[in-house]
Parts: C-alpha cells; structure tokens; sequence
C-alpha cells in the first residue's frame, strides 16, 4: 500500500491502526521515558496472561452474543487490568529500582521500546477481535500484527531488548 493510494477521504481500519501506531509510539514514548515504557511491557505481559487465563471468561454464560460480547469483555477486562498494573507498578519498587541502576536511555532506545510497545499493544488488541473483523483487514495488517509469526515477534521482541538494553 502506497502512501499515494491512500484514500484519505475514507479512511480505513488499516490506516487508522498505522496512525496509532505510529503516533502512539512517538508521542507516547518520548513523554513517558524509557523506565516508565518498561513498566508499561511489564504491564502489557501480565494483563495479556490474566485476561487469557481467566477462567470465568470460558464460562460466561451462552445467551450473550458470543460473536460482540467477548471479544468487547475481553479488550474491556484487558485495559482495565493493564491500567491498573501500571498505575501501581509505576508507584512499586520495579520501576524504582529500574530508575536507580540504570541511566535513562538514549532517544534511540526509548523509540524502539517506544515502538515494540505499541506493536505488542495493537497485536494484543487485535488478538481479541473475531475473524470476520481481521479478515476486513488488509493483508499486510493482518500479517504483521495477527499472524502466528507476527504475534510471536510482538510477544518476543521487547522482551529480547528488554534483556539486551536495560
């Protein structure tokens, strides 16, 4: 897809999921800082493992609209959580112990950290969507993002450069 065939006048779903991701990862990283971004993976990874493992959301009950409601429960139950494991990992030891041992990144590591956020964060959110909404996706998106190796690169990556680089 080329910038000069894009339709600007209307917009997709595509376009608005590379604007956020790249709007999100500049603006948000370069204002939150490298340590606070690393809470903010931190957070990601363990609201991604409660919201997946939560066994009450297996059993809801089968009169609801599985096809809407789920996957609206899950984002919903997903922000909730990671909100709030930031909120209170950002006051918690982690983020001063983060702070203390090591210095406070340069601008490129806050714009990869920065980067790898917001793909993990698109990956995750998309993750919980029904087919039939990713198949409206363009391939591209649909490869990058919710693919097997797409989202296996989303989950890895920001842990390979969290061990790499802090």
């Amino acid at each position: 897809m080329s910038i000069l065939n894009i339709n600007w006048a209307v917009p997709t779903w595509d376009m608005f999921i590379v604007l956020f991701f790249f709007v999100a990862a500049f603006l948000y990283g370069f204002s939150l800082g490298r340590d606070r971004v690393i809470v903010v993976l931190v957070s990601l990874y363990m609201s991604l493992a409660v919201v997946n493992y939560a066994p009450f959301i297996k059993n809801l009950n089968p009169e609801i609209n599985i096809a809407t409601s789920l996957f609206a429960f899950k984002i919903s139950a997903f922000l909730g959580i990671f909100l709030a494991l930031f909120f209170f990992l950002s006051r918690s030891a982690i983020l001063h112990s983060l702070a203390r041992n090591s210095p406070p990144g340069q601008w490129w590591q806050v714009l990869l950290f920065s980067v790898l956020h917001t793909g993990l964060l698109v990956s995750i959110i998309l993750s919980f969507l029904p087919a039939d909404i990713i198949n409206h996706l363009s391939p591209a998106t649909q490869y990058v993002f919710t693919s097997e190796f797409g989202r296996f690169l989303w989950i890895t990556l920001p842990i390979l450069a969290m061990v790499g680089l802090t």
